[in-house]
């Protein structure tokens, strides 16, 4: 057995079987996100193994532009997810052809849209995961906004007859929730939905809870990981951490995404942060990017902030890769997670 099969195997065996029939007790699938394991260099179907060890059912994964383009290769991909039970969402990139993360190379917007909505039908999904951009979209957000209504109303009829809806995701830099909630009805709530995450918000000056009570009507899938804030000189230090290690109530916002949308999966997105991103809130330049945030839900953020205490990164162990750190990681998420569905 292999260094990497071996990892696998260990993960796996980490998982009782008291915790796994939690998961059917409580009624509730869980999957992950690719990017979770990121940095292993691991191949569709690689993830898809990984993920099937620790007895996951969801898979939320990205296609290389070559695979997207190929049918042949999308469907081996579907039948290898088949063969191992597992269920299966793209992660596609953004709807914004005025972003900087969208490449001219792969297409047109419609060609790629096109190719996407192809794979998640092959899939048999009912959604796919799609973003606006980033944090080089926020000072303009405004236009980004706008251009990314345009673009998706352009291409309506074609989203309509796929029968996918987009689940645009609430992206760290981007959108905050209440613009993200005007984006989506002015697009219109039949083909355009949320890929609700729990960590993003943190980044957007944001209580996860308000996120969630904002945008869960639109929701169609989620990436679900906890976070750490509280408060530094500068203004307030953010966190990505393991499940069940951060100060945002991640149990409850769970048990409320439960609540509100029976049926879908919990999908890990876990991302545990290096160094924390910190928010100058006391710098008046700052606020440029946030001129139109209401006090009140400022002040939801900084409540949590006040509770707050700091979390630093811990070391990662000498010889361990990055990539290794994130399974070792995951295995922690998937451990936490049934014990919590249990109590629902």
């Amino acid at each position: 057995m292999d260094r990497r099969h071996f990892i696998l195997a260990t993960a796996a065996a980490a998982l009782s079987a008291s915790r796994l029939s939690a998961w059917t007790a409580a009624n509730v699938e869980l999957g992950s996100v690719d990017g979770s394991v990121g940095g292993n260099q691991f191949t569709p179907a690689q993830y898809l193994d990984h993920f099937a060890s620790l007895k996951l059912t969801w898979a939320q994964i990205s296609l290389p532009p070559a695979i997207l383009a190929d049918e042949a290769a999308v469907r081996q991909v579907k039948d290898h997810a088949d063969r191992l039970g597992l269920k299966l969402q793209l992660a596609f990139g953004t709807m914004c052809p005025s972003a900087r993360s969208f490449n001219p190379k792969n297409g047109t917007l419609d060609e790629q849209v096109g190719r996407a909505l192809r794979a998640s039908q092959i899939f048999g999904a009912r959604c796919m995961r799609c973003i606006l951009g980033g944090d080089p979209e926020r000072p303009q957000i405004e236009m980004h906004i706008d251009n990314m209504v345009k673009a998706v109303r352009d291409l309506r009829s074609r989203i309509a007859d796929s029968g996918i809806k987009l689940a645009v995701e609430n992206h760290g830099g981007d959108l905050q929730a209440r613009e993200m909630k005007s984006m989506i009805e002015a697009v219109g709530p039949d083909i355009m939905g949320v890929c609700l995450d729990s960590g993003n918000p943190v980044w957007m000056l944001e209580d996860p809870h308000m996120t969630l009570e904002m945008l869960i009507p639109y929701a169609e899938t989620s990436h679900v990981r906890d976070s750490a804030v509280w408060k530094v000189p500068e203004g307030i230090a953010v966190r990505w951490v393991n499940m069940g290690e951060g100060n945002v109530d991640i149990d409850g916002w769970i048990r409320k995404f439960v609540a509100a949308k029976p049926g879908l999966p919990i999908i890990f997105e876990n991302l545990v942060s290096g160094n924390p991103r910190v928010h100058a809130i006391y710098d008046p330049k700052f606020w440029n990017n946030w001129p139109k945030m209401p006090a009140s839900e400022l002040a939801r953020f900084l409540a949590i902030a006040e509770k707050g205490v700091p979390k630093p990164p811990t070391p990662r162990p000498e010889g361990k890769t990055a990539g290794q750190q994130r399974i070792d990681d995951l295995a922690v998420c998937v451990r936490y997670t049934p014990d919590l569905l249990q109590r629902l």
